[in-house]
């Protein structure tokens, strides 16, 4: 099958209905505590890493002055473990007095008056999965209500200490307590991660109608190994997840761990490079105030974030496996544009690939070639043979133009070539 009959198909698989409060068109981008932060209320022994306002006023000042709002890192995100073990005299919730002093409403505004957005975090059943006031059915009107007055932007529903009865009524019922606040909240659910993630215990089309996002899966760790889980499971489960995803309504891979300590370098290009043929939502949770510049720099990679935030929204597959242990990913993007990634799984050394456009299902013609990660350019033809060197859990990523946007001029580099074959962006 050739890409273009694939890119209609696809997209009419894409045509389900999604949720209609016209958020999260793209992917949402920002920051979230919980993997670097998480459940830390240690602030008198660790005050600059409790949550509490000041670590989400620390970020938002990064995100404000180091070049991530520009980007898209717009969102500011509240785990787990915000609120006060009760709630107020009204029964509302409300933030813990000790780490959030001026409540989440200022915290919204200091937000805000950056050019960001602020999320938070609730819970389905009685309590949150640390052990705090939850939003059980009896609480989701209130709650939604308070979050609107408070000005919060997006709201996640995790699902511990409820059962399955109560899920498929509350998350239904949250969207629409939501959407009825008046107040644009972006929606992001955990239902199907508490239902093991397909079919036909997971349902969707109706997903897509009630949450902009939703989390399919395990919650990441700070380990390759679990990048590669989540990889495996999202790839190996691609022609049910494809069609789910769409402008507004994201399958969720959880956060970018780049920048944390369980990635090396070539292994965060890969979780970047791979969340982004996902059409993953992109939220970091890492410390922007020590981040290296190696780490910002993947990061803040405008082509890769290009690729992610596609207007077309269309989710990435895998489309090849090699006994090599060499992994090919392709995305369809705008203006009939794509993108590629191969990936190795080895953990040896170097692996020299050699293919060609034509045995990766493009269609006749020549195509522009950028190489997401250094920026160099060439042209090749859908019938010439080249080879990519990928180091061991590495990945290279293409960004793929069209043959009608080309000129014809070559850029091989230097273009020293081996058997007539191009060593592309050695």
């Amino acid at each position: 099958m050739r890409f273009p009959l694939l890119l209609v198909v696809t997209c009419l698989l894409g045509t389900t209905l999604t949720l209609d409060n016209g958020l999260m068109r793209t992917p949402p981008m920002g920051w979230l505590a919980w993997e670097r932060f998480r459940c830390d209320i240690d602030c008198k022994d660790d005050p600059q890493n409790c949550i509490s306002e000041n670590l989400f006023r620390d970020m938002a000042d990064r995100l404000s002055e180091d070049g991530w709002r520009e980007l898209g890192y717009v969102y500011v995100n509240i785990d787990d473990c915000w609120s006060s073990m009760n709630r107020d005299e009204h029964g509302r919730l409300q933030a813990d007095p000790m780490r959030f002093p001026g409540g989440i409403k200022k915290l919204a505004g200091y937000m805000h008056d950056r050019g960001l957005k602020l999320g938070i975090y609730g819970d389905m059943g009685t309590h949150t999965c640390g052990g705090y006031p939850g939003t059980p059915l009896d609480k989701i009107e209130i709650d939604a209500e308070t979050f609107a007055e408070w000005e919060v932007d997006m709201f996640k529903y995790d699902g511990c200490y409820s059962n399955a009865t109560e899920k498929e009524k509350g998350y239904p019922l949250m969207s629409k307590a939501l959407n009825a606040t008046g107040r644009q909240i972006g929606y992001s659910c955990s239902w199907p991660a508490y239902q093991g993630g397909l079919p036909p215990k997971v349902n969707y089309a109706m997903l897509g109608e009630i949450c902009n996002l939703w989390r399919n899966y395990v919650d990441i760790q700070d380990s390759w190994g679990s990048v590669l889980a989540i990889v495996d499971w999202f790839f190996g489960n691609q022609d049910v997840l494809i069609p789910a995803a769409g402008p507004g309504r994201w399958n969720d891979p959880d956060m970018l761990i780049v920048g944390d300590f369980g990635l090396s370098l070539d292994q965060s290009r890969s979780q970047m490079a791979l969340w982004a043929i996902m059409a993953a939502p992109l939220f970091m949770s890492n410390d922007l105030r020590t981040i290296s510049s190696s780490a910002r720099n993947i990061l803040q990679n405008k082509m890769v974030i290009i690729i992610n935030q596609d207007p077309l929204g269309i989710q990435g597959r895998r489309i090849l496996q090699e006994k090599s242990k060499i992994e090919v990913f392709w995305r369809p993007l705008s203006n009939n544009n794509s993108a590629l990634v191969f990936f190795s799984r080895r953990t040896d050394m170097p692996y020299r690939y050699q293919t060609s456009l034509g045995k990766l299902n493009y269609t006749m013609g020549s195509y522009r070639i950028t190489d997401a990660f250094t920026y160099k350019t060439l042209t090749l033809k859908d019938t010439t043979n080249f080879v990519v060197s990928v180091n061991p859990t590495g990945v290279v990523m293409w960004y793929v133009s069209a043959p009608s946007k080309l000129n014809t001029r070559h850029y091989f580099d230097g273009g020293h070539q081996k058997n007539n074959i191009p060593d592309v962006f050695l």
